[in-house]
């Protein structure tokens, strides 16, 4: 006979982490925050505090994410899952501040560092939003700070942009009344776990591409293996080459932040000039800022390199809108002792277009697609496996975000500037955020703050590497580019 369920009683949703998300959260320690976030400064005068909330209360139910917190499974035994927060409350995750008025861009950035620098509380929804006022010519900032397993840079500045209009007068929902979903309890939780555990390899067998049952699968998965073998020589080879070891090391609890800006325009001279793409660039100006860092630092050596990771998003254009990571990597080493720009520009370009190749070889959505076979106590355990031989392997994150080039608005006030922030992990105690906007790019650098406290070297060093490159293609007959 089957069990009678009490009145009103509705069987829970189960929205299960996927693989690479599960792992954005398991590397989540005391010292390395993972959540990416950004700093938009825009012009006066700033909302009130209560028209920022309704704002956003009116647009939450198009991102049903932002009012669900992360439910582990006891052990491990299966991967975390999303569920409604019966104790939400927007004005936990809404705050107010403000610096000194008339605050400068230090003064910005010094807040800036400590709030993005701070833990997201992992027993609510991952997500933050500071209004902050008091900034010179009567501008004001937000600053965002959004879990980096809710979401992947390219869709999550997707997301993040429904807060933002057009134009200056756009019309805005109201909000609405929102009733929580009941939450799966320990039993169920664990029950469920065990039983995905079981059907769910099986389900992914069927959907994985090309695959029809076992053996599709397998061909897949020989597929993904020949492709990651192939990569092996060049894999050898970095590991071969010697890169600044001496900015690696242990991640304390505070960040120091510091960010450069560029005109795009002159960015794309470069490129006209000496051909590749705007990341090619990006990545040769970057270079110059670590060159005039490790040799302030006495570090600088002949064939020396900074190895960085650069995140590249596999996601199709029919999976916009999907919240979920589909992120994989490429390792660039950047040529930092090689003393002439445009033959630094030739080194990276030839590297991103050897990754270019391999990405087009190698079927990246189906290595991703593979966790889903991994037991998820291993995902875990790999996950912090990964992140000690990070030290090893990569001394910076470089990740390129495109950004809108119309002007973007909230609550009729004009967006003049956005700076991204990318998390540090695993003993890369440095990252840059590149995010472009309107006719600039912005390099958001975070550092941790004991290893860098000449990180304003790096910055300025970044601007040095543009103005270089600029002055070089102004001499330099144009080589066509590629876009």
């Amino acid at each position: 006979m089957a069990r009678r369920r009490p009145a009103g009683w509705r069987e829970p949703t189960v929205d299960r982490m996927s693989p690479t998300d599960a792992g954005f959260y398991y590397a989540e320690s005391e010292n390395t925050p993972l959540h990416v976030g950004s700093v938009a400064v825009f012009e006066g005068p700033a909302p009130s505090y209560g028209d920022l909330v309704r704002l956003l209360l009116g647009k939450l139910p198009k991102v049903p994410r932002y009012r669900q917190r992360v439910r582990r499974v006891p052990m491990d035994l299966g991967r975390p899952l999303w569920v409604d927060d019966p104790h939400f409350q927007i004005l936990y995750h809404v705050r107010h501040t403000a610096v000194p008025s008339p605050g400068g861009e230090e003064q910005l950035r010094n807040l800036a560092g400590r709030v993005l620098g701070q833990r997201l509380d992992l027993a609510k929804p991952l997500w933050e939003l500071w209004l902050v006022e008091g900034l010179e010519d009567g501008r004001w900032a937000l600053i965002s700070k959004v879990h980096h397993c809710m979401v992947d840079g390219v869709a999550g500045s997707e997301l993040m942009q429904l807060m933002f209009d057009l134009t200056p007068d756009a019309t805005h929902s109201e909000p609405q009344d929102w009733t929580p979903q009941r939450s799966p309890s320990s039993l169920e939780v664990v029950a469920g776990a065990v039983q995905d555990a079981v059907t769910h390899p099986l389900r992914e067998l069927t959907r994985l591409p090309g695959a029809g049952g076992v053996r599709g699968a397998g061909r897949t998965a020989v597929k993904a293996g020949r492709s990651l073998f192939a990569t092996m020589p060049k894999t050898a080879r970095q590991l071969a080459t010697p890169t600044a070891r001496s900015l690696n090391g242990p991640i304390g609890p505070h960040r120091r932040w510091a960010w450069a800006d560029a005109e795009f325009e002159d960015l794309r001279r470069v490129r006209t000039a000496f051909g590749g793409t705007v990341n090619d660039v990006v990545l040769a100006a970057i270079t110059r800022g670590f060159r005039d860092l490790l040799e302030r630092r006495g570090s600088l050596r002949d064939g020396l390199v900074v190895r960085s990771m650069v995140p590249v998003s596999v996601r199709r254009p029919d999976q916009h809108g999907q919240l979920d990571n589909q992120i994989s990597a490429v390792f660039v080493d950047l040529p930092v002792s090689e003393p002439d720009p445009v033959a630094r520009l030739t080194s990276v370009r030839r590297q991103m277009d050897e990754h270019k190749r391999r990405m087009q070889t190698v079927d990246a959505r189906s290595i991703i697609a593979m966790g889903d076979f991994m037991a998820p106590t291993m995902l875990a355990l790999g996950v912090r496996a990964a992140l000690a031989a990070g030290q090893m392997w990569c001394q910076a994150v470089t990740t390129n975000v495109p950004g809108p080039r119309v002007p973007l608005y909230v609550l009729g006030r004009r967006m003049s500037s956005a700076h991204a922030y990318v998390p540090i992990a695993g003993g890369t105690r440095v990252s840059i955020g590149i995010f472009s906007y309107l006719s600039s790019m912005t390099f958001g650098i975070n550092a941790d703050f004991d290893a860098f406290p000449d990180v304003d070297v790096l910055s300025r060093g970044i601007c040095t590497g543009v103005s270089e490159l600029l002055e070089a293609a102004s001499a330099a007959t144009p080589a066509g580019a590629a876009t």
